[in-house]
């Protein structure tokens, strides 16, 4: 059921997330490596490599308060939060890279923010099963997404490497938790349609 205390908790989640640096209680992934030298364009690269990536963490912080602020299990609701958590975490680790490389944030980020929130609004609204499914499947491509990119990045960059291959990790175990507590396997229409969205949303970060 959604309060009003639901409501502010998520009306000041989402300032956090787009106004405020992100906190982080675990070291960064990375930090006591030496920067690497690079060339301007590997030094582009990996920061619209990581300019992505925040906004994959941007999203994740809408995607699982929206699903939280519709969740009918109070369990179901608990391991949103945990989840929306440690994503924070990914959202410091990130952000302070990009300011590492020069670059910046998406310009996008209160759209991408808005509209992931909606989904997860949607996601929860179906059911807990469906909710928890569709968490798996965002984890999980997610993870395939992250794995692209340690293809991608700069084989000297160990920084970025560091934190992005620590993300894949803790993707991976969230997309097992949401399983154990009862997920259920998406419709293969509907991980389509959210992997459409997913190219469209990197395409465009990794510019913009």
């Amino acid at each position: 059921m959604i309060t009003i205390d639901k409501l502010i908790i998520g009306f000041d989640s989402a300032l956090r997330t787009l106004s405020t640096p992100a906190q982080t209680l675990r070291p960064v992934p990375g930090n006591e490596l030496p920067e690497a030298e690079m060339t301007d364009v590997e030094k582009r690269l990996s920061c619209a490599l990581m300019r992505v990536n925040h906004v994959g963490e941007v999203c994740a912080q809408a995607l699982y308060q929206g699903q939280g602020l519709t969740a009918r299990n109070e369990t179901v609701q608990q391991t949103l939060m945990q989840a929306a958590r440690e994503e924070t975490e990914h959202l410091a680790w990130t952000e302070r890279r990009i300011a590492e490389l020069g670059g910046h944030k998406s310009f996008l980020n209160p759209l991408w923010y808005g509209g992931s929130f909606a989904i997860g609004v949607v996601a929860g609204m179906l059911g807990d099963k469906w909710n928890l499914g569709f968490l798996a499947e965002t984890e999980h491509q997610v993870g395939a997404h992250l794995a692209g990119h340690l293809e991608q990045l700069p084989n000297h960059d160990e920084k970025s490497r560091a934190i992005v291959s620590q993300m894949k990790i803790d993707e991976a175990s969230h997309a097992t938790m949401a399983l154990s507590y009862g997920g259920a396997e998406l419709p293969l229409p509907v991980k389509l349609t959210m992997k459409l969205g997913s190219k469209l949303m990197t395409h465009t970060a990794y510019w913009v």
